[in-house]
């Protein structure tokens, strides 16, 4: 792969004057759109939901397979200042501007294209498997410490949510911090021709999303897609698999490691796992710099922190915000949360899972039991195509070799691992019944994981 320069390819398309608010020539530059109606003016900010457009927002209805936002055209010009448009409408509303277009996602992709390269800002791209958006947090947490930084709201990290973040961005912006996400061939590469970073930081390549894209290497081509775009990439060493695919990917340009093993050029040291949140010596270059003490639970965790510490090594944050940014950071919701009610500890990681987090959970789980009992609580993982069946009976076989007393398994998929689990197990058909059964079963001393795919709707386990 060749590196290219971020703000070489936006000086060959737009003008690189300072931003202010979004404006409908701005906007017709982007698109190459036609005004329907309305005056040329300025907008406060982007809306694609009808429901939460706010005054003086520009509302870009996009169409699925199974819906079109433009039916909801009319209900967001009565609150919001103008729409993009591929279907035009029966009747301009006075006061309201409407563009036309060919295509509302692909307007929506330009403009924030657009907008990335009038400001000219630094652009760190983050995907892998796991730890994106932790990464992405705390990267932005240690960032803020010294500059004005934007990021990808919550998870908005594919081809609608990514430019919808991107595209408000300000004046005042003076980094960019963008987590991207993938779930066939090419969406990384799509990802990157908008917000053309000038980082990449490749987290971990695992069994993830696998029903997209067939095999792990096909994954990890795909992730490896970013390498493309930026002139710095941030790596996590002791991914062996990931790193193969770095050395062989014809990548020239700046590379940062980081790790535990391997000699990394950011290494963790002296690791100490608490009952919450870790410690360890941070070492650049096999230097000392500081002792850094977390909230995050779970030696994964600290390839997470490692990563952000790269990230803000590379833009010279001084190592004492570093330490201060790292120290405060609480961590992302749902995301092995710890949770206590009536003696019992619950492991809250609901946001999603794949094998490798999925493990990740489970040791966290055993490491932390005591006198009571360790119940593991797990939902279907999703999306995992061919895979989906022996990834679920490799994953009984493995917690069988571990001191999990009790699995409640949600889900058909997880019936399998039910199978293969050598002691006991039971059965939920969902996370409402698996929450009833898990009330009548726990008590006082024991400690609870609680996972599963999105979908599962594992937060339901606790609300019962």
């Amino acid at each position: 792969m060749v590196s290219r320069n971020a703000s070489t390819a936006c000086a060959q398309e737009y003008r690189a004057d300072a931003l202010g608010n979004l404006k409908t020539e701005d906007i017709l530059e982007a698109t190459g759109g036609e005004v329907l109606c309305g005056e040329l003016l300025a907008f406060t900010g982007i809306s694609i939901d009808s429901r939460r457009i706010q005054e003086g927002e520009l509302f870009i209805p996009l169409r699925g397979e199974r819906y079109d936002a433009h039916d909801f055209l009319d209900g967001a010009l009565k609150t919001g200042s103008g729409a993009l448009v591929q279907k035009v409408p029966f009747e301009c509303p006075g006061g309201r501007t409407v563009i036309s277009v060919p295509d509302t996602l692909k307007a929506l992709q330009d403009i924030a294209r657009y907008q990335r390269c009038k400001r000219g800002i630094p652009v760190i791209g983050i995907t892998g498997s796991n730890g994106k958006t932790t990464t992405k947090e705390l990267a932005a947490a240690i960032l803020s410490t010294q500059f004005t930084v934007l990021k990808n709201s919550g998870n908005l990290n594919n081809l609608i949510g990514l430019p919808l973040s991107l595209a408000g961005v300000s004046e005042k912006d003076e980094v960019a911090v963008l987590e991207m996400g993938a779930s066939i061939p090419g969406d990384i590469r799509e990802l990157c021709s908008i917000a053309l970073p000038d980082c990449g930081v490749l987290t971990n390549i695992g069994p993830s999303h696998l029903e997209g894209f067939g095999d792990i290497r096909t994954l990890r081509k795909t992730k490896l897609e970013i390498l493309g775009f930026v002139r710095t990439a941030v790596v996590n060493a002791d991914d062996r698999f990931l790193m193969e695919g770095v050395e062989s990917s014809g990548f020239h340009g700046r590379l940062i490691t980081y790790g535990i093993e391997n000699d990394p050029g950011i290494c963790a040291r002296d690791i100490r796992l608490h009952e919450q949140g870790a410690s360890f010596d941070l070492y650049i270059n096999n230097a000392f710099k500081i002792t850094v003490h977390t909230m995050l639970s779970g030696r994964f965790n600290i390839y997470n922190i490692l990563a952000a510490i790269s990230v803000g090594h590379l833009f010279n944050i001084e190592a004492m915000n570093i330490k201060q940014a790292v120290d405060e950071f609480h961590g992302v919701p749902m995301r092995l949360e710890m949770k206590e009610r009536n003696g019992i500890r619950f492991i809250y990681d609901v946001y999603n899972a794949n094998p490798a987090s999925m493990e990740q959970g489970i040791q966290e789980l055993v490491r932390r039991k005591k006198t009571g009992r360790a119940i593991a609580v797990l939902g279907d993982m999703l999306e995992l195509g061919r895979y989906a069946e022996d990834a679920h009976r490799d994953l009984g076989r493995r917690i069988s070799d571990l001191p999990v007393d009790v699995l409640i398994s949600v889900g058909p998929l997880m019936s399998v691992t039910a199978d293969a689990f050598l002691r006991e197990s039971i059965r939920a058909a969902d996370s409402v019944e698996a929450g009833k059964i898990l009330l009548q079963l726990c008590r006082a001393g024991d400690i609870v994981l609680i996972k599963g795919s999105r979908g599962m709707r594992m937060e339901r386990v606790l609300e019962s």
